[in-house]
């Protein structure tokens, strides 16, 4: 019915987590690395072709096992860009790290390769990507830049899964990546991510950090007769009971995909007249990026023109949303050295961007309904005349 709100995002059930969750509770083991997260893990690694996957409780608990391997400490830096959220730089400055902010692309809101290079200094430990909105960030270039300073890169792929640059997956090129599974995601468990090691020097290591700083999995496996504190680390092992849930959606990962990627063009081809008319940008995928279909988004030529449509659509009792507030220019991010006009192309980004309802199993009524309230959008005669 017209009268009811039209979400900005609804869980996507496949039938089977039920059905698995009440398999792990009945099991013999609901703590974390029973069977189901076992099968998640190796789920991970054979359509990734990764060295090694491992669950955690969030994609936040994921980079900051990252910040703990790559050892960030009080004095190192580490690129990121300020468009992201704010897990993936407030992972490396629990550990002592400065942000060095980088600007975004104006097309895929990806950082800005170009401007990599300029950002490293002695200091840097670490260069993070994200891949916005599951579209590859420019890879081939930032490891060459990365190789030839031999510092590591950590992908933020909280969008990504199944996304690709160049037919290889998103996850695959830095030496560590990380995953959401959080309930706003493709795949989802509510909370939930994943560690992916891409460099075997990292896996027992990572195994320790994962496990309280214990050897314990070590001594499950017969290597040591007892297993002990041997190392930093954290509570990062979801339940089996969440890996149970996770597992299901995972099974059906193809219909998953197929039917974000249907809804995605949808969108697409019906509101492309209608953005031209309206100076509105829908997002942009150079065509050697297979996205994941995480999301669907317009960039709106002002903040006050982003602000009408906003309103615009709650009136119309459809949720639209903005999205990430520049890092650089939020009060922590503001102590750590971020100032205004540092990064513009994320500034006006920030002000402009508006996200349309999206996710898995959105009925055909309901995205009519969306894209209606899109096109009766106008565009203001202010803005006509400044035009």
């Amino acid at each position: 019915m017209a009268s009811e709100w039209v979400s900005f995002n609804q869980a996507w059930l496949s039938g089977k987590e039920i059905e698995y969750v009440q398999k792990a509770v009945q099991g013999s083991l609901i703590a974390g690395n029973g069977p189901f997260t076992k099968r998640c893990e190796q789920f991970l690694e054979s359509k990734l072709n990764c060295k090694r996957a491992f669950l955690t409780t969030s994609c936040t608990d994921a980079l900051e096992m990252a910040a703990l391997l790559l050892d960030i400490s009080p004095g190192d830096e580490f690129i990121v860009p300020s468009y992201t959220f704010v897990s993936t730089a407030n992972a490396f400055v629990l550990r002592g790290g400065t942000p060095i902010f980088v600007d975004i692309r104006p097309d895929t809101l990806n950082l800005d390769e170009t401007k990599l290079e300029s950002k490293i200094s002695p200091r840097t430990k670490a260069i993070l990507v994200v891949h916005y909105a599951g579209v590859g960030v420019e890879m081939e270039t930032v490891m060459k830049i990365a190789n030839k300073h031999n510092i590591p890169v950590v992908e933020d792929n909280a969008h990504g899964l199944l996304g690709t640059f160049e037919k290889k997956s998103l996850g695959r090129f830095g030496c560590l990546s990380t995953l959401s599974f959080h309930e706003t995601k493709n795949f989802s468990c509510g909370e939930g991510g994943a560690l992916l090691i891409n460099d075997e020097k990292y896996i027992r290591r990572a195994e320790i950090l994962r496990d309280k700083g214990t050897n314990r999995n070590q001594f499950f496996r017969g290597e040591v007769d007892k297993y002990t504190w041997v190392d930093i680390g954290s509570s990062f092992l979801p339940s089996d009971i969440l890996a149970a849930f996770l597992l299901a959606q995972f099974e059906h990962h193809e219909f998953i995909q197929s039917s974000r990627k249907k809804l995605w063009e949808t969108y697409y081809q019906a509101l492309g007249t209608w953005a031209l008319e309206n100076l509105v940008k829908l997002p942009y995928v150079p065509p050697h990026c297979g996205q994941a279909y995480h999301m669907f988004y317009l960039l709106l030529p002002t903040l006050a023109e982003r602000d009408r449509f906003l309103a615009h659509m709650k009136n119309l009792k459809i949720s639209s949303v903005f999205h990430y507030q520049p890092l650089h220019l939020s009060p922590e991010g503001v102590k750590l050295g971020g100032r205004k006009g540092q990064c513009p192309v994320t500034e006006s980004v920030s002000d402009c961007l508006a996200r349309l309802p999206f996710y898995t199993g959105m009925n055909e009524e309901t995205v009519a309904r969306v894209i209606a309230g899109v096109r009766s959008f106008k565009m203001s005669q202010k803005q006509k005349i400044a035009a």
